[in-house]
């Protein structure tokens, strides 16, 4: 097991999400980077779906009640301590081996959001198809709420032999937003329009799983339609934008149906980014097409899988095999 010493911002256990509630009222939720879930997880020797720890602005301290491995994806600063006092560092990007007793202490997160698995997943009932935590409904993780000082979680079984590391981190992608217009597009005024592909963004303080409320220029309503519709569907990377004119993008747990006009949607490969968005971060957005965003989600998916296979064995001490395949002088060089 693993038992939480200190929570002091929000963790929560987050896998792939719940697909196929939605018609129930019931959000996705999951992880709102799944690309780092899925890398936390494979260093961990799991698949790419297990729930984990999602992490936000700082991580926690937690003890490891029996042998146990974990896996740390981000970018944030990480020890060891063990019962002598004694502490070592516990770097990203890699999988790292927790004997009984010792203690995992995580510090801020410089990416915003990261992700903390363990190997054999963690064991918790599954709710709806899902281990996720949605707190607004009290569904999956724990009672359906954060993590806080006292929780123990079960880990499954595993082997706590593997340790892996990631060779090259992901690079954080810049650049502007992907997104398509609509489906309320006609809602907008050109001039709107205008103004949200061409302005910046600053996400605000109304800021959380659910969504990014963005303080920038007013979108105004075409006085033809007006700002409200008739409740529909909404899905993460949906910007509905209120009648003050303020746009809010919605993330993993928003809610199903909205009744807000939606002037634009962040195509799939960008939703990991929005995920990693703080209060006081600028957004930009470019419009692009159908065929566009398909072909940036088969590059995405191309480029985790080529992350993935690049992890390594960690080995302690002198590694032989990654000297033998550097770039070295060959040969003998005179001093003069």
């Amino acid at each position: 097991m693993i038992e939480i010493l200190d929570c002091p911002l929000p963790v929560s256990l987050q896998d792939a999400g719940r697909p196929g509630y939605r018609h129930l009222g019931v959000p996705l939720s999951g992880a709102l980077d799944v690309e780092w879930l899925a890398i936390a997880n494979a260093l961990a020797g799991n698949p790419p779906e297990t729930a984990a720890l999602e992490m936000h602005l700082l991580g926690p301290r937690l003890r490891a009640r029996t042998l146990v491995t974990i896996a740390l994806a981000g970018e944030f600063s990480a020890r060891i301590e063990d019962a002598a006092g004694q502490s070592r560092e516990a770097g990203n990007w890699r999988s790292h081996v927790l004997a009984a007793g010792e203690i995992l202490v995580t510090g801020s997160l410089r990416s915003g959001i990261g992700y903390l698995a363990v190997n054999g997943g963690f064991d918790l009932p599954v709710v709806l198809g899902s281990r996720s935590t949605y707190a607004r409904a009290g569904l999956g993780g724990i009672d359906g709420r954060s993590l806080q000082a006292g929780d123990c979680i079960g880990v499954g079984a595993g082997d706590t032999a593997l340790s892996l590391r990631l060779p090259q981190p992901p690079r954080p992608p810049s650049g502007p937003l992907r997104v398509m217009a609509g489906p309320q597009r006609e809602y907008f005024t050109d001039s709107a329009w205008a103004h949200f592909i061409s302005d910046e963004f600053t996400v605000s303080r109304a800021a959380d799983r659910m969504g990014l409320r963005l303080d920038g220029p007013c979108l105004d309503h075409d006085p033809a339609h007006g700002a409200d519709i008739v409740s529909d569907a909404v899905t993460p990377g949906v910007i509905q934008v209120p009648g003050d004119g303020r746009p809010i993008v919605l993330l993993a747990d928003c809610q199903t149906v909205g009744g807000y006009p939606k002037i634009a949607t962040v195509i799939a490969a960008d939703l990991p980014r929005l995920g990693h968005a703080l209060p006081g971060d600028t957004l930009r957005f470019i419009e692009i097409s159908l065929d566009l965003a398909l072909a940036a989600r088969r590059e995405a998916a191309a480029t985790l899988a080529q992350c993935i296979a690049s992890m390594v064995p960690e080995r302690a001490g002198f590694d032989l095999d990654a000297l033998y395949t550097a770039n070295l002088i060959d040969g003998v060089i005179h001093a003069h």
